[in-house]
């Protein structure tokens, strides 16, 4: 069996080590980004990983990893959200119909009581298995000089301002119609 096969059959499994509550129930209403939005959710991690939030009330900022639950399917090719007239590839865009349906956010943690956390920025829906929490360091996670491809030509500053949600872009006409 050579390599390439190898990898096509390796099996990898995650459990869930929690779960993220959030106000949005439907994919149209949820921000495309917790940078746009102040909604607030709660990570409800569970009881026997409450052992491992220890300090983590320190961190100002958390890294999230999830698993997009609701997504059908994947495709290579996607319009992006902010981008409706040019299609790209999965791995240059954040869209959840990916191959491996794996979600990121930064959030902002607000209060840590036992094994929840109120969090801040939320662009995730309600229910999601969460796989992970990272903390946001500034010293390791930041990064000068950065390129983000497509993405700079965007006029984020515009979207900053207002509620940033799939069904808000194509309402302003800055996203694919479907």
């Amino acid at each position: 069996m050579n390599n390439e096969q190898q990898i096509r059959d390796r099996e990898v499994i995650y459990r869930p080590i929690g779960v993220v509550r959030t106000e949005f129930t439907e994919q149209e209403q949820t921000p495309i980004q917790g940078i746009f939005n102040n909604a607030i959710g709660t990570i409800e991690l569970l009881p026997e990983f409450e052992e491992g939030l220890t300090e983590i009330e320190s961190f100002s900022h958390l890294i999230l990893l999830y698993h997009f639950d609701r997504a059908d399917g994947y495709t290579l090719l996607q319009r992006p959200f902010l981008d409706g007239e040019h299609t790209r590839g999965i791995f240059a865009i954040r869209h959840f119909k990916r191959p491996n349906p794996i979600g990121i956010s930064i959030v902002r943690l607000l209060e840590v009581k036992g094994n929840q956390l109120r969090i801040q920025g939320v662009d995730i829906l309600d229910g999601t298995p969460l796989l992970d929490i990272k903390p946001y360091v500034h010293q390791f996670d930041n990064r000068k000089e950065v390129s983000s491809g497509w993405v700079d030509n965007q006029h984020l500053d515009e979207i900053s301002d207002w509620n940033c949600t799939p069904k808000e872009l194509r309402n302003r006409k800055r996203t694919n119609v479907g």
